[in-house]
């Protein structure tokens, strides 16, 4: 039995195997793009499955997440009389935060999970290998139309996103007293355009990374179909702790001073 450092140790060292892996396929990736090679048409078909496809969920979600925030924020604003504030930090906490990671975190669930279990099918079933054997790269064919998609999908996903919860927060906060005005006009004087920028710039890195994920777990899966739910799953689980990671460092960045 292994005692509690060996498997700590095991443990570290699969992270940065992992880590390993991801980096090394997002320089492959960063490789064929250099060189301007890529299916424009397999491109076009990831951003509608990948982009669109997420559409209606990504709003809907941070639609009730702005009217959380809304709800824990206005109370309180109208009891001290700042609700003339309200607005402002909604449309702040939406475009900083709620609207990348929310869009990310659900992108993560539905395409990511999608992603890995198309290509950990592809690999067990062998057809990987004979797209080598045509002296096809899975990267060009796989991974960059997939990294592409994420990467200008999920900023176009965060912007409607924030929009819709920005608009459900203003709903929620007109129940406690605020009119659409106060609230609408504070956004106008609180959000500068740096606000929505890093949010953004966020949605395109959350973005390659939840594809770089889950394609790296993809070719890594075995043992038949058992081995394809364990890569979903692990894809899943990586990707939202890379995003979590990558959130705070971005964060520490674009507003720490």
């Amino acid at each position: 039995m292994l005692t509690l450092l060996e498997q700590i140790g095991l443990r570290v060292l699969a992270l940065f195997e992992f880590l390993g892996d991801v980096v090394s396929l997002f320089f492959g990736t960063l490789s064929w793009l250099g060189k301007g090679v890529f299916v424009l048409s397999l491109t076009a078909v990831q951003m509608n499955l990948l982009g669109i496809g997420s559409l209606f969920i990504v709003t809907l979600t941070t639609t009730f997440t702005g009217m959380v925030i809304a709800l824990q924020l206005s109370e309180y604003a109208v009891r001290y009389g700042v609700a003339v504030y309200a607005g402002g930090g909604v449309a702040l906490v939406m475009a900083r935060e709620m609207a990348p990671m929310i869009s990310a975190i659900v992108l993560a669930g539905r395409a990511g999970s999608a992603v890995a279990a198309e290509i950990g099918t592809m690999k067990v079933t062998e057809q990987l290998d004979a797209l080598r054997s045509m002296g096809v790269s899975a990267t060009r064919y796989l991974v960059v139309p997939r990294f592409l998609a994420c990467t200008f999908m999920l900023p176009l996903l965060c912007i409607f996103s924030g929009i819709a919860g920005t608009v459900g927060g203003a709903f929620v906060a007109n129940k406690y007293g605020i009119s659409y005005d106060t609230f609408f006009s504070s956004i106008t004087t609180t959000l500068v355009p740096w606000d929505v920028t890093a949010g953004l710039i966020k949605a395109a890195v959350f973005g390659g990374e939840i594809a770089l994920v889950a394609c790296n777990q993809g070719f890594h899966t075995e043992r038949g179909a058992a081995g394809v739910g364990r890569s979903t799953t692990q894809a899943v689980v990586l990707s939202l702790l890379m995003l979590f990671a990558t959130n705070y460092i971005l964060s520490e960045q674009f507003f720490g001073n």
